[in-house]
């Protein structure tokens, strides 16, 4: 039998130390509704918030077409007690060139400074690098969010360049950074693994 290719497998659930991520449902959208209506929340995303229920509704079902083809988009969830407290994934699959661009939102502020969010890109680049065999993972991040920049930078993320005055936020241009992991520094990480942290159930 053929193996299938990595965008036609079933939709994972990823485990990290202290999170896990699933796949994004309709019953999530209020509680993304709550989430993006906070402008501390969305200050640092690329896309224009807030949205209404109607618009996450029409976003659901664009994603659930494009889900496991050209993006993966899951919630994070506590392993604690399931928890949702935000959103991650992987956007622009590109398997023959071998990347994607990660996005992440945080949306329960009482849970920011936990060590979740960090814990969430290490299973992503987990997936992204292990499962789907791919060469580059990149992210874009405001150039004013230092706080942002200091964890992707922890996590193994090199910045590669400016591109300025690129996205117009909070009344004014701001200048966006990339930043990328390739697939040689994720291997030299000394870490723990996603699929090691599921065998543990």
């Amino acid at each position: 039998m053929t193996e299938p290719r990595p965008n036609e497998r079933p939709l994972p659930m990823i485990r990290g130390e202290t999170v896990y991520l699933r796949p994004a449902e309709r019953t999530d959208l209020p509680r993304f509704v709550h989430w993006f209506a906070d402008a501390e929340t969305t200050r640092g995303l690329m896309s224009r918030a807030p949205f209404s229920l109607a618009a996450e509704e029409q976003w659901f079902d664009q994603m659930t077409t494009a889900q496991g083809k050209t993006d993966y988009h899951f919630v994070i969830c506590r392993l604690t007690d399931d928890e949702p407290i935000g959103t991650a994934g992987l956007h622009g699959l590109d398997l023959v060139n071998g990347n994607a661009e990660f996005g992440i939102s945080i949306g329960e502020k009482a849970e920011w400074n936990q060590g979740y969010g960090t814990d969430a890109l290490h299973a992503i680049c987990d997936f992204g690098f292990g499962e789907l065999r791919l060469e580059r993972i990149e992210l874009e991040v405001y150039a004013s969010n230092a706080r942002a920049q200091r964890s992707y930078e922890k996590a193994g993320f090199v910045l590669e360049g400016t591109l300025r005055r690129r996205h117009y936020a909070q009344g004014r241009h701001e200048d966006v950074l990339i930043m990328s992991l390739l697939r040689e520094e994720w291997v030299a990480q000394d870490r723990r693994r996603a699929w090691e942290l599921n065998e543990l159930g």
